[in-house]
């Protein structure tokens, strides 16, 4: 694998989150919010999470900015990167697929929102959080910038860890009992670890 192809596999990546998530979002503007937690905290961890996961990467992408922080490419960790996006990707297209009408960017719950404990979601609660997991880890691998690279780690980390206890809590309050025997079966984001 070459720097320029390690870049495009960035760029599809980019564009395969793009086409995976527009009718989902498209869908979401259309079904009702019957209650939210987004607030400035909200959109502070998703702006945080986006300039990580793809303002930087795509300034490094497009410009080669910043140079000062490149060190040398090396092929073999940019391939395993590439495979990494790949597995992202069907992740993504897995929890997307399996959540349907009840996806949301943000903390909501929809107006007839089910609790969804199949394909996926079987084996983990955020299988979306574990693709983005993946994302930031095929990003380091690609990107041989010591800012652009792990600035997906950083930014989507603070996201996750900023929010993931809300939204169990919210999921807590609007499932109660339910919920919390999902949680007592599944992980996090790891199956069978975390």
């Amino acid at each position: 694998m070459t720097p320029l192809i390690a870049k495009l596999a960035y760029g599809a990546l980019v564009v395969g989150w793009f086409v995976i998530r527009y009718p989902y979002a498209r869908r979401a503007r259309r079904t009702p919010v019957a209650s939210s937690r987004r607030g400035v905290r909200e959109n502070l961890l998703l702006g945080i999470s986006l300039t990580g996961l793809g303002l930087l990467p795509i300034l490094y992408v497009v410009t080669g900015m910043p140079r000062v922080a490149d060190y040398p490419f090396q092929p073999v960790l940019a391939a395993l990167g590439g495979l990494v996006a790949v597995a992202a990707l069907v992740m993504f297209r897995l929890s997307h697929k399996a959540l349907g009408r009840n996806w949301s960017i943000s903390l909501d719950v929809r107006d007839r929102h089910t609790l969804v404990t199949d394909g996926v979601y079987r084996w983990v609660r955020h299988p979306m959080y574990t693709a983005f997991w993946l994302w930031a880890l095929a990003q380091a691998l690609l990107l041989p910038n010591a800012i652009a690279g792990p600035a997906g780690l950083v930014g989507f980390g603070v996201l996750f860890f900023g929010r993931v206890g809300s939204e169990e809590r919210m999921m807590l309050d609007a499932f109660g009992d339910q919920y919390r025997a999902y949680m007592g079966r599944t992980r996090r984001i790891i199956p069978l670890v975390y």
